[in-house]
């Protein structure tokens, strides 16, 4: 691992004199193409080639205007500013390089009519999570890749490339509809050239391009298109907060200011609380913020001009190529908060129904409302990001389910942190979850009490907001992060000649099949019934370790009811006249079995789920 930045280091100056020993007069414009239709008819052209800068621009297209050339400290860069008239055609023009003396380079450049109409993610969806190189190998050719950095290949370790990839879960999709899953969110995918650890996707070396292991940009688009032909949908993981270390762009940087440097290596302090803590000193807020999240991924200088507008075209041209449908933001906390509203400002412009969530990893339900669109919270600043990766529910989950009742502990946990939901804009569009990649697996979270993994699906797709699912919950697949790739296990049956195959039936034994048709059963009852996805809901405090809450609206009232308790309750329901009203059955929506309404029995350590009738 480096000890201090690569820029004062040897081993990037050998790096650099072979990179621009074998770089071509032109090696590419970014982004590559481009549609015609934008509200922005602004568009800031990367090329880079060897000593490009030497060369004069030209171009001739109706309705296309080079506003000006800017140069920058590298020889090896230009930026072509376009301005793209609304009256502009769709077509192909030539962008011509000519020096004095030399060959003049031409590239066509293509403005594409737009197609893209997205629908957004709502809390009408269900998200499935997906760690793609350990998911399915649809495609044993791309395993491994030729003149790649990471040549680490074997299922048997943890840290290596396993050769999941986008035809696999092409070929896994009919599975995870009969799921009832309606929305896909794959770990990052775009290249990651890396030597090591490449497969997790968050150190991206390419901006423009999909990782050669898991396919190509047309298989990706292919995935999405193949998604939407089921009414599914799909999220992009996006990493706007830096990139990994092999990038061209830190390799041969256009400037000294691309990224923020240090004298020697400083990484974040990972202390959010510094951007909102009213008697923070200065040094720690750039410290949370301008510290590298890692040894190798460069923090992006998101207070560079070029900078921002290089990461935010690089997103809208994703979601017009591939039809994407939302964005997860990772590490949002570490970003420049200024830069993200005016991305946020962007993408929502163009795109009016996108949605997008931020991972906000924080302690503390202001900490993480902080982050949250409407300025609610007195943060004098309205960051317009519209949802987040709910960690605080999260942690109440895991709170209800291990810890004892108490004023503050076990379901009150829960009960509280629902209750600040009024700090929110729209709590409804955060998204809820029990694990993911990051985190301990769900059922070893649990003890592998099936009580428990049954109670915490219930309060998934029963709660408000959007529930997420991690890849495997549903076969109980289990595991602590200690270290991480503990949680990243293949799917049992995603590759010829896995000895099981639990994508069917026949490949779980009874107890995976039971938790996977109870996921199924709740799943595909709340994609068919709104009372759980839009449905207002009302809860009631926790008496004696006891937690009921209603989800409601004019057609149906469902009531989950939920013991904490190590013993059997008995719960007389006259408390909870308010949404029970004049109903007098209760249908136990897993089981179909119905019930009077008046009085429960309830198990240990349980949760039903009512539709009430």
């Amino acid at each position: 691992m480096i000890k201090k930045l690569i820029f004062f280091t040897v081993i990037l100056s050998t790096q650099f004199q072979l990179l621009k020993a074998q770089m071509p007069n032109l090696e590419r414009i970014e982004p590559m193409n481009w549609w015609i239709g934008f509200k922005d008819q602004s568009l800031q052209l990367l090329v880079r080639g060897n000593r490009i800068a030497d060369r004069t621009i030209t171009l001739n297209y109706a309705g296309v205007k080079l506003v000006n050339v800017q140069k920058v400290e590298n020889p090896n860069y230009l930026f072509l500013n376009l301005k793209i008239s609304s009256t502009t055609k769709s077509g192909t023009f030539p962008i011509l390089f000519t020096k004095k003396g030399e060959k003049v380079i031409s590239y066509n450049y293509e403005l594409k009519s737009r197609t893209n109409h997205t629908a957004g993610i709502t809390n009408k969806d269900f998200i499935y999570l997906i760690m793609p190189d350990r998911f399915a190998n649809g495609d044993l050719s791309n395993d491994q890749i030729k003149g790649m950095k990471d040549k680490h290949f074997s299922r048997d370790s943890m840290y290596y490339r396993h050769g999941g990839d986008l035809q696999g879960i092409i070929n896994k999709l009919p599975y995870l509809q009969d799921l009832g899953v309606t929305t896909l969110w794959l770990n990052p995918v775009l290249e990651n050239d890396e030597y090591v650890t490449s497969y997790h996707g968050y150190a991206n070396t390419e901006n423009y391009q999909i990782d050669r292991r898991f396919g190509n940009n047309a298989l990706y688009k292919k995935l999405v298109d193949e998604c939407h032909k089921r009414g599914m949908k799909m999220i992009k993981d996006l990493v706007h907060n830096h990139i990994g270390d092999q990038h061209f762009l830190f390799l041969d940087p256009p400037s000294k200011d691309w990224f923020h440097q240090w004298p020697k290596y400083t990484g974040t302090t990972y202390k959010d609380q510094t951007l909102f803590d009213p008697y923070a000193s200065s040094a720690d807020k750039r410290l949370m913020t301008d510290g590298w999240f890692d040894k190798h991924m460069p923090d992006v200088n998101q207070q560079n001009s070029l900078v921002k507008k290089y990461i935010t075209q690089s997103h809208i041209w994703w979601i017009e190529y591939a039809g994407l449908d939302g964005f997860r933001l990772d590490t949002y906390a570490y970003n420049d908060r200024d830069f993200m509203a005016e991305w946020a400002k962007a993408v929502s412009a163009e795109f009016p129904k996108f949605t997008y969530f931020g991972e906000t990893w924080v302690n503390g339900t202001a900490n993480q409302v902080f982050f949250t669109e409407g300025n609610t919270a007195n943060q004098h600043f309205d960051t317009k990001l519209q949802g987040v990766t709910d960690f605080q529910t999260y942690f109440a989950i895991n709170e209800t389910l291990n810890g004892k009742f108490g004023w503050t502990d076990g379901v009150n946990r829960l009960y509280s942190v629902l209750a600040s939901d009024y700090q929110y804009k729209d709590p409804t569009r955060n998204v809820l979850f029990l694990d993911n990649h990051d985190t301990d697996r769900f059922l070893s979270k649990v003890g592998e009490d099936f009580n428990k993994y049954k109670s915490g699906i219930i309060l998934l797709l029963s709660l408000r907001g959007i529930p997420q699912m991690y890849y495997g919950t549903e076969i109980l697949m289990k595991n602590f992060a200690n270290p991480d790739g503990k949680v990243r296990d293949d799917f049992p049956g995603g590759w010829n000649g896995d000895k099981v195959n639990k994508f069917t039936a026949t490949g779980r034994n009874e107890k995976e099949n039971e938790a996977y048709n109870f996921v199924k059963k709740l799943a595909n009852y709340r994609k068919n019934n709104a009372v759980l996805q839009t449905g207002k809901m009302m809860q009631f405090v926790p008496e004696k370790g006891i937690y009921i809450y209603f989800r409601y609206n004019n057609d149906k009232t469902v009531m989950v009811v939920m013991n904490t308790n190590d013993q059997v309750e008995d719960l007389e329901t006259a408390r909870f006249l308010e949404r029970i009203g004049k109903h007098q059955t209760l249908l136990n929506i897993i089981t179909d079995q119905k019930l009077p309404i008046n009085k429960l029995t309830l198990p240990a350590k349980t949760t039903y789920i009512f539709e009430l009738q």
